[in-house]
């Protein structure tokens, strides 16, 4: 049983929510965060990514950057472009992308659930991102961008989903990437009460994306400890784990590792079954990769897969394991800088440029790591390789933040 709590948000005001919206901080780099806010006011990267409003020899780390953030969020506040929730709430939240629909729930989750690892996470976390996140968090006495969290599906649950949706929203927008982003209050104290009974009862829940958030949050709330505020929680959105969608989170090779391409082939094909392509290949069955080499696709696929551990049977394992490091010296996928990482949403293309551009050797594609994978592997109390899983559509920022101090 995990407590995930109403909390009393910060949003837009009404009409604010369009020019608020804004990608996830770790989606986008300095430049990219400059040229989308455009010197927009009221773009909510100025929060999440202050250093856009400084000079850009400025440290992105320097502490007049994480400064800079809280200035600009008490700016918004006092400009009333963002405003508190009176009672506590919960939002749904309905994320549209094509044909794809995901509905989760805003809330709180506590912190002693996640150090006491009822909220269970699938990926190792690195020093220096979990500290930016720590100091992001503390100066702005706030958490601004949520964890994505997956929790076994709940008819309770969705009987009061169905319900809120029925209400007109309070945002309703669409990104510039053309995705939908749509909001329902629950405000109702009766109703509020009802829906906290529910997700109690959904048992543990698995982190999707945002481990430096939650990881960071944990520190915040030790070092607050006996401190007043709402430190004992982190902002999350909460979807049930059928309910999301998954890509490939694929891979492209600096060199060779000393090897030619025909030497390199010969000595992959004594791992995998390997299968000239016409096409780019992006890979719908487990144990199946694409690989991109010479201006050339082929297929490979692995069969002697031990389909009882539910860490080596994945195929970012089977790919680590079986060619990265062995075959192309790639020990620490964490750490090597000749391995790069590049989300399914941008697909083969992406994989091609890099490959045709001299960027990289090689390139892999993989099948989609499934949220039950995921389940699997962290109810294991095991760790995935990184980048096993990128889920998209991906969660807006500016539309919710959860204040920490009273």
């Amino acid at each position: 049983m995990v407590d995930v709590r109403p909390f009393r948000a910060l949003r837009p005001a009404s009409g604010r929510a369009q020019a608020l919206i804004s990608p996830p901080y770790d989606v986008i780099d300095v430049e990219e965060a400059r040229s989308y806010a455009g010197g927009d006011p009221d773009s909510f990267l100025r929060v999440s990514r202050p250093e856009i409003d400084l000079p850009a020899h400025v440290d992105p780390h320097a502490d007049e950057v994480y400064a800079r953030g809280r200035v600009n969020l008490d700016e918004f506040v006092a400009r009333g472009v963002l405003i508190r929730d009176v009672v506590p709430t919960y939002s749904v939240y309905r994320l549209v992308m094509g044909a794809v629909t995901q509905i989760g729930i805003v809330a709180a989750v506590s912190v002693d659930d996640y150090d006491a690892g009822r909220v269970r996470v699938h990926e190792y976390t690195r020093p220096d991102k979990e500290l930016d996140r720590v100091k992001h968090i503390e100066a702005l006495d706030a958490q601004d961008e949520p964890v994505f969290l997956l929790s076994r599906r709940s008819a309770d649950v969705d009987a009061i989903v169905r319900r809120t949706m029925d209400r007109d929203p309070a945002i309703d927008v669409v990104s510039r990437e053309g995705i939908a982003h749509t909001l329902w209050v629950i405000d109702d104290a009766s109703e509020v009460s009802a829906l906290h009974r529910a997700l109690a009862q959904a048992g543990d829940l698995y982190v999707a994306d945002g481990h430096h958030r939650s990881a960071a949050a944990s520190r915040v709330h030790a070092a607050r400890l006996g401190q007043a505020g709402e430190h004992d929680s982190f902002l999350a959105v909460v979807f049930p784990l059928d309910d999301v969608h998954v890509m490939a989170y694929n891979r492209v090779v600096a060199d060779l590792h000393g090897r030619s391409s025909s030497e390199f082939l010969n000595v992959l094909g004594e791992v995998m079954a390997l299968t000239e392509s016409a096409q780019a290949v992006s890979p719908a069955d487990r144990h199946e990769f694409g690989l991109y080499i010479d201006g050339r696709w082929l297929v490979g696929r692995i069969d002697d897969v031990d389909e009882s551990d539910p860490l080596a049977r994945l195929d970012v394992s089977l790919l680590q394991d079986r060619v990265l490091s062995p075959l192309l010296g790639i020990g620490d996928p964490r750490t090597d800088a000749r391995i790069a990482f590049v989300g399914g949403i941008r697909g083969t293309a992406e994989i091609e440029r890099l490959v045709d551009g001299g960027r990289a050797e090689v390139g892999f594609t993989l099948c989609p790591t499934s949220t039950q994978e995921l389940v699997d592997v962290a109810s294991d109390g095991k760790v995935m390789p990184p980048k096993s899983t990128w889920f998209e559509p991906k969660l807006a920022s500016g539309l919710f933040l959860h204040p920490i101090a009273d």
